[in-house]
């Protein structure tokens, strides 16, 4: 267990609704919060043996996993969508080059016709 510092409590209550002025609270609270790890919990869940403490400490393993399988997915996601743009941009590249090409070929030089200044 550990207690989060000003900056993550800031950084969390900007992902949610927290704490907003007005309230009556203010935006702080009064003590900034402790957090668990995932090994914290489980060693709690060692100490306290009460149904309803096993109960509440299977539901935070549970949300562990479910954060960890988000983050691996949400990576792997990140790696396709980052590897589909750099291919996409090959390819519009590709295309790109092809119309301009289409819409401005190559002109062949030209020889000069009829009566060149300077000569004789």
């Amino acid at each position: 267990m550990f207690e989060i510092t000003k900056d993550e409590w800031e950084l969390q209550t900007s992902q949610i609704v927290m704490f907003e002025k007005g309230q009556g609270k203010g935006k702080y609270p009064k003590y900034l919060p402790f957090a668990f790890t995932e090994q914290g919990v489980s060693m709690l869940s060692t100490v306290l043996r009460s149904k309803r403490t096993i109960q509440v400490n299977i539901a935070i393993m549970r949300a562990f996993v479910v954060m960890r399988q988000y983050y691996m997915n949400y990576k792997e996601l990140k790696l396709q969508i980052e590897k589909l743009e750099k291919d996409m941009n090959l390819k519009l590249k590709d295309i790109y080059e092809a119309l301009n090409y289409l819409l401005h070929p190559p002109q062949p030089d030209k020889k000069q016709i009829g009566y060149k200044k300077g000569a004789e």
